[in-house]
């Protein structure tokens, strides 16, 4: 399975790439976000500094980008675009399904809704060009630093260390009672049945 070809690259490194951009997505706007508030801040969903978001906006974003390579311009416009739609749609996705968005550009200049904001889309275009131009190429470096059958496992023991995490954390999100577990189950899928109607 992970020597697979899919999409012009084999299976194990677009995994590692994932793992890998989404560990880097939950650092960078960890800091980021920790000097805005004057304190530590963990900019993840979850425990475990992982952001999925980024691992799929960068990967899928790389993939797509990389034909414009030789149209900067061009290459910096695409990736605002389809950042911003990426970001618009996971936003009123976790609206549906949590009741909730986890960020707000409410305080932001020309946004819309909280959910997007003109200052974002200009940073998802030059991280676009960032990633196409510099940091894929770098991260690949780094992936073939480590021999597939190490990297494979250690791409294993993280992502089962996320998902625990994240079940944990879907768990307290839906505020599913542990101890009626059948019922809590239930009154959260009615719950959340009533929002998509």
């Amino acid at each position: 399975m992970w020597t697979m070809e899919l999409l012009g690259t084999d299976v194990y490194h677009l995994v590692a790439a994932f793992v890998i951009y989404s560990m880097l997505g939950w650092l960078v706007e960890s800091i980021y976000m920790s000097f805005c508030n004057k304190k530590i801040t963990n900019r993840g969903f979850a425990k475990s500094p992982f952001c999925p978001i980024y691992g799929f906006g960068a990967v899928i974003g790389y993939l797509v980008l990389s034909p414009l390579r030789w149209n900067g311009i061009l290459l910096y416009f695409v990736a605002a675009i389809l950042a911003t739609t990426f970001e618009f749609l996971v936003g009123k996705l976790m609206i549906k399904l949590f009741g909730e968005l986890w960020w707000d550009y409410n305080e932001k200049p020309l946004n819309y809704k909280g959910i997007i904001c003109l200052e974002s889309t200009i940073a998802w275009g030059f991280y676009g060009l960032g990633i196409v131009y510099f940091l894929h190429g770098k991260v690949y470096q780094a992936i073939d630093m480590v021999s597939p059958r190490i990297g494979t496992r250690i791409i294993m023991v993280i992502l089962s260390v996320v998902f625990v995490d994240y079940v944990i954390q879907l768990l307290k999100a839906f505020k599913v009672d542990l101890s009626k577990p059948k019922e809590a189950i239930i009154e959260r899928y009615e719950a959340l049945k009533g929002r998509w109607s």
